[in-house]
């Protein structure tokens, strides 16, 4: 799972059109090709950019094994010198990507790539398959930990996921969004993060008593003592034995600084208040609650606003398979095509729909930040070829209502280009990063959203815009195809 050769992750018409592209067109046309979104999922104010390791590993590997092309060859589709050119093929674009947990907005380019068309159409499948699954989790779990309001959250869905894949790299899309570690195991291992967990309900049964169960399980970890209260009766009996268990710990000289009890059923606003006066009235103050039990942002929100007494979370379901919104709808659309002079002919998807109308030509991002809170103000989409400073006034405007126009003067804001390149050449030059740093990032990104844009329901939406030239650009090209 650390390595693998994915090149079969594709569409069959990526290929068929493939062979198209080398019987009938010039297969070493250089091309441009834009992954990007068009709305946040469940119905929120941002996205978080997740993926990009695997996706740079993805490109790496890319090649056609001699099973592969057999396997091909026996579909009676393509034609043998298709096949000996497979037999070669390898990737020698330019990959440019938003950095990974990274906040991203809808209609910008998450993904740039420009290589021949060939190589661009192939890998169109498995980056919107990595991308799309990733970010969607990592999205949902950003959400999940802001409604948790610095409770930690642990991601524990492996056994919810679809799939080994998914339960995997979604968990370290969980951990990159903000979860304090996974049951995982697995993920774990591949991607240096904790893994945690206590007991199931099944520990607590196999004993002749509740009792017996917690003692034996808190002399085998008296460092990480969570005690599983809600088997039987959690007021009457759960909560009592962990009381007695610690009781017995403290008399055995055991260590009481990771005591707690974990509850995953019930009236969680009700039961954790009632726990925790009892907790507190034994002489455990420092014993803490941990409630799982299908929870998602907004039943965690609920809870806290009930003046539930949780210390921390075990998310599962509605987090790794992003239950209400299960997936991020991202797309790959030709953006550009190179001229014999080098130059790039913009090239412009059109739509009864207005916003699947694509933004065209080689495009780059300026993340715009307000410079004395920090926060981001907008995204500005502009041609490659243009430079915007700090030391020159900046106007921004909306570019589905153009007359709505600000400026904003030197001093008032920083800039940030937000695409780096992971492959130049065909070559990688991405600087690989441990997946806790990528939290850490990613938490910081979270802080430079304004608070507005991060509510649950009707959240701000963060502008987009395009550059003046960029948007005369598509403007022209929307006016030259209505003539034809």
């Amino acid at each position: 799972m650390d390595r693998q050769n994915l090149t079969l992750l594709t569409d069959f018409y990526e290929l068929t059109m493939m062979q198209g592209y080398f019987k009938h067109k010039d297969q070493n046309k250089t091309v441009i090709f834009d992954a990007f979104f068009r709305v946040n999922p469940f119905g929120g104010g941002y996205s978080i950019m997740c993926g990009v390791e695997q996706l740079v590993k993805y490109l790496d590997e890319l090649h056609f094994s001699s099973q592969d092309i057999e396997y091909l060859r026996s579909l009676n589709t393509f034609d043998a010198d298709f096949l000996d050119y497979l037999a070669d093929f390898k990737f020698t674009g330019d990959v440019y990507c938003i950095p990974e947990g990274s906040l991203i907005f809808p209609r910008e380019p998450l993904v740039k790539v420009v290589a021949p068309i060939m190589q661009a159409q192939l890998v169109e499948t498995a980056i919107l398959n990595i991308i799309n699954h990733q970010s969607l989790i990592a999205t949902k779990a950003a959400r999940i930990c802001h409604a948790a309001n610095g409770a930690p959250v642990m991601e524990f869905g492996l056994r919810r996921a679809q799939g080994p894949d998914a339960g995997t790299y979604g968990a370290r899309a969980a951990v990159i969004g903000g979860c304090c570690g996974t049951s995982n195991v697995l993920t774990g291992e591949l991607f240096d993060v904790p893994v945690l967990g206590t007991h199931a309900h099944s520990w607590i049964m196999s004993f002749d008593s509740e009792l017996e169960a917690f003692k034996t399980y808190a002399q085998l970890y008296p460092n990480g003592c969570t005690l599983l209260v809600d088997t039987y009766d959690t007021l009457k009996s759960g909560v009592p034995n962990a009381i007695r268990t610690f009781e017995w710990m403290k008399e055995q000289g055991l260590t009481l600084n990771h005591i707690g009890v974990r509850l995953d059923s019930g009236d969680l606003a009700y039961l954790t208040k009632k726990v925790r006066k009892m907790l507190d009235d034994a002489g455990f103050p420092q014993a803490k609650i941990t409630c799982s039990n299908d929870l998602d942002e907004y039943l965690i929100n609920s809870l806290f606003q009930q003046g539930a007494k949780i210390d921390s979370f075990g998310v599962g379901t509605h987090l790794i398979t992003a239950k209400d919104t299960p997936s991020f709808g991202g797309v790959y659309k030709l953006a550009a095509v190179r001229r014999p002079d080098g130059t790039f002919e913009p090239k412009i998807k059109l739509s009864e729909n207005t916003e699947k109308i694509t933004n065209p030509g080689n495009k780059k991002i300026y993340r715009v930040y307000e410079k004395d809170s920090g926060k981001v103000k907008a995204d500005l989409i502009c041609l490659e070829d243009e430079t915007f400073t700090e030391d020159q006034p900046l106007e921004l405007f909306d570019p589905l209502e153009p007359w709505k126009r600000t400026t904003l003067q030197p001093g008032e804001f920083t800039l940030r280009e937000m695409l780096i390149p992971i492959f130049q050449g065909g070559k990688c030059v991405y600087n690989f990063r441990k997946t806790m740093e990528i939290r850490d990032y990613c938490l910081k990104e979270q802080d430079t959203l304004w608070e507005e844009s991060r509510r649950l329901t009707n959240p701000h939406q963060m502008y987009v815009d395009l550059s003046q030239n960029l948007y005369d650009m598509k403007i022209g090209l929307l006016n030259q195809m209505s003539k034809q």
